[in-house]
């Protein structure tokens, strides 16, 4: 959400993989730049940003006003799952490439690769208290990389090998959630380093989270 405007992207669609509300209620469908695989959105100075698990060279699209959308030229065609924006920069996070699961932008139309300390899937991204923090499906007890600056990247011992699928933050700490694990479906962090296992409400496939008015929210694609 920004500039008056929720801006959802899709995987799927012929030509239309962008739709726009002003209100979350009212949708109109719009143009998007190509009928890519589209998994994440971000927005930051002026501009809606969003990233691809397809296309040849073009896995990134740029928006000024989540209406009018541009496709851009990507590094690597690498599966680009999240994207967010810290530290002057866009982050993406990708879950495939050999060491270099990780691009940067300082504009989000430019976009440099980066070397990634493993090669685990890497599925959601966020970015809080001068650190970029990223979770993985895959990857044995290091399921989670953190960055002060986007580029370099540090592995960090995660509690249980769960697929992990979305990381948030709020109320001073980093939340993650999974689609596995056996009551152990969040985990938690006060400095997106060290992770803690947390009984989670019920195992089903957390897939979503966010966090606003003092709350933490997640919902599933199963139960």
């Amino acid at each position: 959400y920004a500039n008056g405007l929720f801006v959802a992207v899709a995987s799927s669609g012929t030509g239309n993989r962008v739709m726009t509300s002003p209100d979350g209620i009212t949708w109109t469908s719009r143009t998007s730049a190509a009928d890519n695989s589209w998994r994440g959105i971000v927005y930051a100075n002026g501009l809606f940003v969003a990233v691809a698990e397809s296309g040849t060279g073009n896995r990134v699209m740029t928006s000024p006003d989540g209406i009018n959308w541009t496709i851009r030229t990507s590094p690597a065609d690498n599966l680009w799952m999240s994207i967010t924006y810290g530290n002057n920069l866009f982050v993406a996070v990708a879950q495939s490439g050999t060491g270099n699961r990780v691009m940067t932008s300082p504009d989000g139309i430019n976009w440099t690769l980066r070397s990634t300390p493993a090669d685990n899937t890497w599925y959601s991204i966020t970015y809080a208290n001068g650190l970029f923090v990223a979770i993985a499906q895959s990857g044995t007890g290091d399921r989670a990389m953190t960055s002060p600056d986007g580029i370099n990247w540090t592995i960090r011992s995660t509690p249980v090998d769960n697929n992990w699928r979305f990381i948030t933050y709020g109320n001073g700490f980093f939340v993650a959630v999974a689609i596995s694990g056996t009551s152990t479906r969040v985990m938690t962090s006060p400095d997106g380093i060290n992770w803690n296992s947390d009984i989670s409400a019920a195992d089903l496939e957390w897939n979503g989270l966010t966090y606003a008015n003092g709350l933490f929210v997640a919902v599933s694609g199963a139960g």
